[in-house]
């Protein structure tokens, strides 16, 4: 019989937005720099990506998170985020489903943590019951109110901001942000991507539209598109990161002020910021459930052992 390769898994997701946290079965990537690691595993590991988050395994909306030796050696652990198509610098969400699945392990304690990624090293704290409170990279908005042609609309109104991925933001979009309209906003937000790009701005992957919040004590409602095409199921904690950033620049938020960002689905993510400098550093709150445990097989003799690419 062919050797099978083994790949140990914890499932969670954080507001509805699935990660899976990749423990063991991963290939070395070295001890250098996250950054690095991550170029590494795209130019010549990236099947393996596909393997662990892609059919007929995983979905569109998985977020996989493989466990490394950190590089910086405050921190406890490292962590590459990457999904259907690519990798992430930094993934909210899956910071706090990360966390929650080595607290599940009794790999963590309550208190402080420090994780490494490829976008910067991640201080977070996690309750006692379970709430997980992380410092996100420094955010800031690179542009404000540019004008994006969508044929068939006219010109839309965008802020580009990093928040640990780069994202459009759009706050007047005549879009209606509900669950049983999510075929419409994902057409929406394709569009305006491919429009953003054709402006030359082809780095921005990620499509953030906002609007009024639906639950009670909620500031803000969000769609977000990720850059496979799938919409975060959770608050998103980068988008949110960059719409803070925004806020912050026009004066609306002031540092220290909560805003509760409300997802597509209903879930919440509570954050602020602090200044720093021309930036601000936002600070996310939430929590993840832990879905399952277990081993991925990678069969050699399966055609799609590897993933449907």
């Amino acid at each position: 019989m062919p050797a099978f390769t083994t790949i140990r898994i914890v499932d969670t997701h954080t507001g509805g937005e699935p990660t899976r946290l990749v423990l063991e079965g991963g290939h070395d990537l070295g001890g250098g720099p996250l950054s690095e690691r991550v170029r590494l595993f795209q130019d010549t590991l990236d099947r393996f990506r596909s393997a662990i988050v892609g059919e007929p395994r995983g979905s569109d909306v998985f977020v996989g998170a493989l466990l490394v030796e950190p590089h910086d050696r405050a921190c406890q652990f490292g962590v590459i985020f990457f999904n259907n198509v690519g990798y992430l610098g930094m993934c909210g969400h899956g910071i706090i489903g990360v966390i929650v699945a080595l607290a599940h392990l009794g790999r963590l304690k309550p208190g402080l943590v420090k994780l490494d990624t490829p976008a910067g090293v991640i201080v977070a704290v996690l309750a006692a019951d379970g709430m997980v409170t992380f410092d996100n990279v420094p955010a800031y908005r690179r542009e404000k109110d540019l004008p994006i042609y969508l044929p068939g609309v006219g010109d839309v109104n965008c802020d580009l901001a990093w928040g640990g991925n780069w994202f459009c933001v759009i706050n007047d979009h005549h879009q209606r942000l509900e669950l049983d309209n999510v075929a419409q906003l994902t057409d929406y937000c394709t569009r305006i991507r491919k429009a953003v790009a054709d402006s030359g701005f082809p780095e921005i992957d990620h499509v953030a539209l906002f609007g009024p919040g639906t639950k009670p004590g909620s500031s803000s409602r969000n769609f977000v598109l990720c850059p496979g095409g799938a919409y975060d199921r959770s608050p998103c904690g980068t988008g949110t990161s960059a719409k803070l950033a925004c806020l912050a620049a026009d004066g609306k938020l002031l540092p220290g002020t909560e805003w509760v960002q409300e997802g597509i689905v209903g879930s919440t993510f509570r954050a602020k910021y602090r200044k720093q400098g021309d930036k601000i550093v936002p600070t996310i709150t939430g929590t993840a459930h832990v879905m399952g445990e277990g081993t991925l097989l990678l069969d050699p003799a399966d055609p799609f052992a590897w993933g449907i690419r």
